[in-house]
């Protein structure tokens, strides 16, 4: 005989949220509190529902003792967890970026509470993060080197909400910098957040923070735990006792109680973009949490994105950048090749050669101090794709149209080209723009730019750097490093040559920087091109020791490029100013709002109907999608035809009416039983 269930003697009425990913069900449901149940059912707890038939998750949002559902109510069926897991200001903050992207909550919840695991629970969250280990008094005067440094330190230790876009100035310790002002804040009795792109940046990170800290005061949160250690370290976090906060994109929803410093570093890295639905930005997560919860934030880089650009020219954040003077003093000096007569004269083929003398110069320079020389090529890899040696348009065969290379295992150009698609030879080539038979390497990569140094160089060591093998570290000898963006090794001090560290030009650094192929990076068919072209070659450049101490950078790209004038210059926040100009020029993000809808065409013609947009929206398109760009999961393109983009542009304005216009339409549509592939994405970070 079944037990009669005796509902809770107040406030005996549920209104949870089923954790089920759809549009037309992302709103509340009433279910009866059953009187076993009424201590442990509360507001951000776990709990499991019948829906539907089946039992789903489900976050408890509130308590009432009146429903307006006129039926019998269901009871609750189990609390999964008694433990809060869903704080009201993470409640905030879901509810705000659901109308941003117009997503579905459950979507942003998975990223924001990880999956339940008992065995966690009974760890220690009691012990106060002061007792977990030593803390040493941070140095925070690196600092005072930016304009008004000092001042934001202060306002950030005072609790003063203070934003800033922190341009880090050439040879500067990013890791250094932030770890000792999080560790001050966390000292202090706040809380600190910083999310980082990438597992290699998160190494640094932490590395700085133990030279400060205990290991068991860093809380890390990333991809790479397991169940167990994820759920133990967000326990941790909610409870207070995990105060100090590092991780990846997810780590951005991490529920830091009193929160006083949030910190994102490299804000138009891709890693940075949930390829999940919302596809929410770690950025739009931080900043958003910045107003929510009146911390201060610092948007950090090599260089500055538009995004960020707009947030300084708004007058919500502001610039911390180094005054001239320092940078002057601080930067290596840094060339274009053929940017003077002088250098034409001595080498009249510079512009067209891919390593010509001025390079060799400098490495050579290099070596001869005992230094290491680094050298970045855009890609891993021997001779991938062929291009014209004239116009240097991509090689194509002429049967299939695909891309034009050199077989396996040919070392250099006397290859016969052959396509990679079909296999055809082509031993007659003429471009098809300009006609010309002649050939050239599009990229040569990292292990044919070793093997050309190796031969220049035969008695020095040649190391490379990229793809599945990163060298986190060289010996501050005599090497050619060889490195694609972002793998540049550190230079570390030998400790069996402390000679080497007695001197400040004897100190962890290259002497000489290459950057070769930068048209690959600059010619890329992305809006961001030039933005991201000078943020990787910033980040190499501040490896190298400053013009003082003969460091040298060496660009092998044409000087009157922006980007390269502004490398020169070492004026990212000046770059960042004209790439805005030219989105707003044009109206693209982060100029305007826009959103790009992905599908079938009759998925777009169904969903616009259904939408009710505002008035000054414009739709553009629809048009097919950008290279290297498909629809998630099977789509079947014989059924549904090709898929297509269409593109919903509004001013800037209200933040999120057109996020919840186009949530709206999904509902709309859902409702319907439209089951065609649809993607929606706000503001994304690649249009096309």
């Amino acid at each position: 005989m079944a037990k009669t269930r005796v509902p809770a003697p107040e406030k005996s009425v549920a209104r949870v949220l089923p954790l089920l990913g759809l549009p037309h069900l992302d709103r509340l449901f009433d279910y009866r509190i059953s009187e076993d149940q009424h201590d442990d059912v509360q507001p951000g707890v776990r709990v499991r529902v019948r829906f539907g038939g089946r039992l789903v998750d489900a976050i408890v949002m509130s308590r009432t003792a009146q429903t307006s559902h006129e039926g019998k109510l269901m009871w609750l069926d189990r609390v999964i967890s008694p433990i809060v897991v869903y704080p009201p200001q993470t409640a905030k903050l879901i509810e705000q970026l659901s109308d941003r992207y117009g997503g579905v909550r459950s979507d942003l919840i998975r990223s924001a509470l990880p999956a339940r695991h008992a065995g966690a629970e009974e760890a220690d969250t009691s012990t106060s993060w002061e007792s977990l280990g030593e803390v040493k008094e941070p140095d925070l005067s690196s600092w005072s080197a930016y304009q008004h440094g000092q001042s934001f330190v202060d306002a950030v230790l005072a609790g003063t909400t203070a934003r800033a876009s922190w341009q880090i100035a050439p040879g500067d310790d990013w890791a250094l910098a932030l770890a000792s002002l999080a560790v001050k804040v966390v000292k202090d009795g706040g809380g600190a957040l910083l999310v980082v792109p990438d597992q290699r940046d998160l190494d640094r990170l932490e590395a700085a923070l133990r030279g400060l800290v205990a290991a068991k005061q860093i809380t890390v949160l990333n991809s790479g735990l397991g169940p167990q250690a994820r759920y133990r370290r967000f326990l941790s976090v909610l409870s207070g006792q995990g105060r100090l906060i590092i991780g990846t994109r997810s780590a951005a929803f991490a529920p830091v109680k009193d929160l006083k410093l949030a910190v994102i570093l490299n804000d138009g890295d891709d890693n940075l973009v949930d390829p999940r639905a919302p596809y929410a930005h770690a950025r739009e997560v931080l900043t958003t949490r910045s107003s929510l919860e009146a911390s201060s934030l610092i948007i950090a880089g090599h260089a500055r994105t538009a995004e960020t650009q707009l947030l300084v020219e708004s007058g919500w954040m502001h610039n911390l950048i180094a005054p001239r003077d320092t940078i002057r003093t601080r930067m290596p000096r840094i060339q274009a090749v053929g940017d003077s007569d002088f250098q034409m004269e001595r080498d009249p083929m510079a512009r067209s050669a891919r390593l010509p003398g001025i390079a060799f110069h400098a490495v050579r320079s290099a070596l001869e101090r005992d230094q290491p020389a680094l050298i970045q090529v855009p890609r891993k890899g021997y001779v991938p794709t062929l291009a014209c040696g004239n116009c240097r348009t991509p090689a194509r065969c002429r049967h299939c149209n695909g891309p034009v290379g050199l077989p396996q295992g040919s070392s250099d150009l006397a290859g016969v080209p052959t396509c990679r698609w079909c296999g055809r030879p082509d031993s007659r080539f003429k471009c098809q723009n300009c006609g010309s038979p002649k050939l050239r390497a599009v990229v040569l990569g990292t292990e044919r730019t070793a093997e050309e140094l190796g031969r220049a160089f035969p008695s020095v060591r040649v190391i490379t750097s990229g793809g599945n093998k990163v060298v986190d570290s060289v010996e501050n000898r005599a090497s050619i490093v060889v490195s694609t963006p972002g793998a540049e090794p550190h230079v570390a001090n030998s400790p069996e040559r402390p000679e080497k560290s007695e001197k400040p030009e004897h100190k962890g650094a290259y002497g000489a920087l290459l950057l070769l192929d930068t048209w690959a990076l600059m010619g890329r068919q992305d809006l961001r091109a030039m933005e991201d072209a000078l943020h990787k070659w910033a980040a190499a450049a501040t490896l190298v020791h400053s013009h003082l101490h003969q460091g040298q950078v060496i660009v092998v790209a044409d000087p009157s490029f922006p980007a390269v004038q502004s490398l020169i210059r070492w004026d990212m926040a000046g770059a960042a100013a004209q790439e805005l100009a030219s989105r707003r020029e044009v109206m693209f993000p982060p100029s305007v709002h826009m959103a790009a809808i992905d599908g079938a065409t009759a998925a777009l013609e169904s969903f616009l109907d259904l939408a009710e947009l505002p008035d000054h929206a414009e739709v553009l398109g629809p048009v097919d999608l950008p290279p290297g760009v498909s629809l998630p999961g099977e789509y079947d393109e014989q059924r549904f035809g090709p898929p297509q983009r269409l593109l919903i542009r509004t001013p800037l304005g209200p933040r999120s009416e057109l996020g919840r216009a186009l949530r709206s339409a999904q509902v709309a549509r859902a409702v319907r039983k439209n089951d065609l592939p649809l993607r929606i994405q706000m503001d994304p970070i690649h249009i096309g």
